[in-house]
């Protein structure tokens, strides 16, 4: 994988940038825009704090000692962009829902992929609508390449702010206990997820075939090449019939041939026909 220089920020050397972003594109295909160098800085300095680093070249020097055996994943960690917030874009949802109770008219149990997870809003979103349509639940699956997110996944716990970005009171209330500022999932809608780490780009999709995938706003930060081993790890975890949804500035378009926009979900794709992708090939 080809890595190219970012930007310069002040006050801190190119190598320190280059190598920082280079950890990040090999354990996780993302790449950093030349535009956004600033992200390393702002996303790091919690980490130099912690670990006693005054600047970010003292803390490349100790990642390339080699001595600790921890410092790449928590760099990781802090770069990987874990956006997230509770039933964003709502209508998503909805459709979700209705791609599900499709398939659940086959007479089966219905499983859903949620890749790169984050901090857990959009898994636990799912859990609570289903959970409140009075139906047996899906099988949720929900995964991220960093450990320390998917541990806050687990754990259920989130600060005021992150509780208010789109979680109706009716549904806090209900889901959610306070536990002083933050507030803490019960038990039981935790429990409805299986949360994993699992890395996108090297790992192989999650066992079984599943009737959705999300995969939002994921892509957005992957080379083309890395995009389309990632289009393919997803085709093969799909059933015949099930649904892909990305993120809204997301398309397979000029992407891959694997994928073709869905005839009944508007937005989401479905696997194209065998024939035609060899035809095309």
């Amino acid at each position: 994988m080809m890595h190219q220089p970012i930007g310069t920020l002040p006050g801190v050397s190119q190598v320190a940038l280059n190598v920082l972003s280079a950890l990040l594109e090999a354990r996780t295909g993302q790449q950093v825009a030349a535009y956004r160098s600033w992200r390393i800085d702002t996303a790091l300095k919690p980490l130099l704090r912690e670990r006693g680093f005054d600047t970010l070249d003292r803390l490349v020097t100790h990642l390339l000692e080699g001595h600790d055996t921890m410092i790449g994943d928590q760099i990781v960690d802090a770069l990987v962009n874990q956006e997230s917030s509770f039933f964003r874009d709502a209508p998503v949802f909805d459709m979700i829902v209705e791609a599900v109770e499709a398939a659940e008219a086959e007479g089966r149990r219905a499983r859903i992929w949620c890749a790169g997870c984050s901090t857990g809003q959009e898994p636990l979103s799912l859990a609570m609508l289903f959970a409140e349509r009075q139906a047996p639940s899906p099988e949720i699956v929900a995964t991220d390449v960093s450990e320390a997110a998917i541990a806050r996944a687990r754990a259920g716990r989130y600060t005021q702010f992150e509780i208010q970005r789109g979680l109706p009171i009716r549904r806090m209330m209900r889901w959610f206990d306070a536990a002083g500022s933050d507030w803490v999932a019960k038990p039981e809608l935790v429990k409805a997820v299986a949360f994993r780490r699992h890395n996108m780009v090297a790992d192989r999709a999650p066992p079984g075939q599943f009737d959705v995938v999300l995969c939002r706003n994921v892509l957005l930060y992957l080379a083309t090449p890395t995009k389309i081993e990632v289009f393919d790890r997803i085709a093969t975890a799909l059933r015949p019939g099930g649904m892909l949804v990305l993120g809204a500035g997301e398309t397979v378009i000029g992407q891959t041939r694997l994928f073709e926009p869905s005839k009944l979900f508007r937005g989401f794709y479905e696997l194209a026909d065998a024939q035609r992708v060899r035809a095309a090939a």
